[in-house]
């Protein structure tokens, strides 16, 4: 910046320079979506096995693997990717790419476990609502069409405000590891 008078320095680009040609767009900088972008952690295929998160989620530890709660069937674990904060998913154990490949005792364990991550929810956030959801297979928007995951995702009111709408931008007020926590200590015990 200069003052009435002087020159600006011709050796100084300007930061707008540094992200290709001035447009009028702001940019938000976030290089850790690049993994997920690239398919990072996505089984190439229907096969369970080490490529599939999903499957390798449960023998890692819960702080590390963001695991919020175990069922003997199914377990609840942050999405990496959230859309809100507290965005958790519900997964069976088994390798399972469909609602119908659920045997009736996991189909019981996968609701029962999306009605227990409502309710922490709503205890631990205040959410005033969810979009609860599957997309299964690629077709149908699956990130990870091979395993079957559903999505929870706390609303409040006003949280669709101009940053994610005109911005296109979310800003999550916690880091993943502290919402595991939260969640997890409030998680009903049986």
């Amino acid at each position: 910046m200069t003052s009435a008078g002087e020159e600006a320095d011709p050796t100084i680009v300007p930061s707008w320079h540094l992200a290709g040609a001035k447009d009028g767009f702001d940019r938000l900088w976030t290089p850790y979506r690049m993994a997920y972008i690239q398919g990072e952690d996505k089984p190439a295929d229907d096969d369970a096995g080490p490529q599939c998160p999903f499957c390798r989620a449960p023998h890692e530890s819960d702080e590390d693997a963001l695991v919020v709660a175990r069922g003997r069937l199914a377990y609840v674990v942050l999405n990496l990717y959230p859309y809100n904060t507290g965005h958790v998913m519900v997964c069976p154990y088994r390798h399972a790419s469909l609602y119908t490949d659920l045997s009736p005792e996991e189909t019981v364990e996968f609701s029962t476990l999306t009605q227990t991550a409502m309710r922490v929810l709503v205890e631990v956030s205040g959410c005033q609502g969810f979009n609860i959801g599957m997309n299964q297979g690629t077709a149908g928007g699956a990130g990870i069409a091979a395993h079957l995951h559903q999505h929870v995702v706390p609303r409040w009111g006003g949280d669709a405000n101009f940053l994610p709408i005109i911005g296109r931008t979310k800003a999550l007020p916690e880091l993943l590891g502290d919402t595991r926590g939260r969640l997890a200590e409030a998680w009903p015990t049986t």
